[in-house]
């Protein structure tokens, strides 16, 4: 699949799921530390969920690492909200398509988030926030 170039953000605050996905595909064009203050926090919503997961899901996308930070951001706001940020069944549903589709990265993603549901004092900011648990991969046990 060919994607097409960025031409940039609109709105880097809001931007549509086009703008993230030819992004994604062409990091160099916006390098992260020039995007707004925690444009992770912002982009890791409803809206651009699905995308952010596609992304996850394809090893050939350079900001592959980026979009797996979004989705652990995601899953820890769905479920430290009693998923009144986000709904359970969409979480859900990435889960489990991570869990068949995905590969070591997503299944990880995937298992983390379970643990979390089950077991919500296992939230590290760091871990969930900052990157940490996509800097250094590892199950929550």
């Amino acid at each position: 699949m060919t994607q097409a170039g960025f031409r940039g953000f609109a709105n880097p605050v809001d931007p549509t799921p086009a703008e993230l996905r030819a992004w994604a595909y062409h990091p160099d064009a916006a390098v992260l530390q020039t995007m707004p203050p925690d444009w992770d926090l912002l982009v890791a919503g409803d809206r651009l969920i699905g995308t952010l997961f596609d992304l996850a899901m394809d090893p050939a996308c350079p900001a592959r690492r980026f979009a797996l930070h979004c989705l652990y951001i995601y899953a820890a706001d769905g479920i430290r909200t009693h998923f009144r940020a986000h709904p359970k069944r969409r979480l859900r549903k990435f889960v489990e398509q991570a869990e068949e589709h995905g590969d070591e990265l997503l299944t990880t993603w995937a298992h983390n988030a379970r643990m979390l549901l089950a077991r919500p004092e296992l939230f590290e900011y760091h871990d969930w926030c900052e990157g940490g648990l996509v800097r250094q991969p590892r199950r929550l046990a």
